[in-house]
């Protein structure tokens, strides 16, 4: 004698209806003890299950997949979202740092040419300080143009001339390079400043660059946890499904729960 249970099914009106029918034929047949008639029958409820199985694993595929699928487009929602957000951050940080540095530049710009302007006006020393020959020189000449000897006073003029116009060069080279050496130390202080803030924008920059970058890795890292959770599930469910074969399951009435009794066979 050989035992065989029906499974559950899917909700199938057309199967379940036409499985009940053949599960009271079978009975039937069997209750007259036409094994033969019964064994067809049996047959045809053997068919009818083994194709409700295959719908039943067709289901389960489909909701597996589509379940995975649901998996991978939030996780593609989420990481455009991330990128979306991450993005506008780095655009923000970048357009502030930006306008930090032009800020800075145009102070500098400012304080560089008010600077300039009074270094010309109070670098010392202010005027010319004639050496004591073109001095003398002078006093000659003018000695010479009271006494009316002007051929002489003229000579002298032009000594003195050229002497002072000498002196007035080394001054203002002097000057000039005085001047120069004060606006070069202001510059590099200014440079300093503006390094400085040049580093404090790299730092920040990079300090981004790493939260990002650890933020992706803990979104990633979920995904993983999900998606692996997902898969284990799927794995046993799949395994459970595949030991539930028609010969162990017992319900009331059709393919979505009948039982079927020993049937003898001639």
């Amino acid at each position: 004698m050989a035992s065989l249970e029906a499974a559950p099914f899917s909700d199938d009106g057309d199967l379940d209806a036409c499985a009940e029918a053949l599960d009271q034929q079978r009975k039937q047949y069997e209750s007259e003890g036409k094994y033969e008639d019964a064994e067809q029958v049996k047959m045809r409820l053997d068919l009818l299950q083994e194709k409700a199985d295959a719908k039943r694993k067709e289901a389960l595929r489909q909701r597996q997949l589509a379940q995975r699928l649901g998996v991978e487009e939030a996780h593609m929602k989420e990481l455009q979202e991330f990128n979306q957000h991450w993005d506008q951050k780095v655009a923000e940080f970048e357009a502030h740092a930006a306008s930090l540095q032009a800020q800075l530049q145009e102070r500098h710009n400012q304080e560089f040419a008010e600077a300039r302007k009074k270094f010309e006006l109070e670098t010392e020393p202010r005027n010319p300080r004639f050496s004591k020959d073109l001095l003398n020189l002078r006093k000659i000449q003018d000695t010479l143009a009271k006494m009316k000897k002007y051929s002489e006073a003229g000579k002298t003029k032009q000594q003195a001339d050229i002497l002072e116009a000498k002196e007035r060069e080394a001054w203002s080279s002097k000057r000039e390079t005085k001047i120069r050496s004060l606006e070069e130390q202001f510059l590099h202080k200014q440079s300093l400043e503006m390094t400085g803030l040049t580093k404090r924008i790299v730092s920040g920059r990079e300090e981004q660059k790493q939260a990002r970058k650890l933020e992706l890795q803990r979104l990633l890292q979920r995904y993983h946890n999900v998606k692996g959770q997902l898969e284990s599930q799927q794995k046993i469910e799949t395994w459970r499904n595949e030991k539930q074969t028609p010969r162990s399951r017992q319900s009331s009435a059709g393919l979505s729960g009948y039982t079927m009794t020993h049937v003898r066979t001639r």
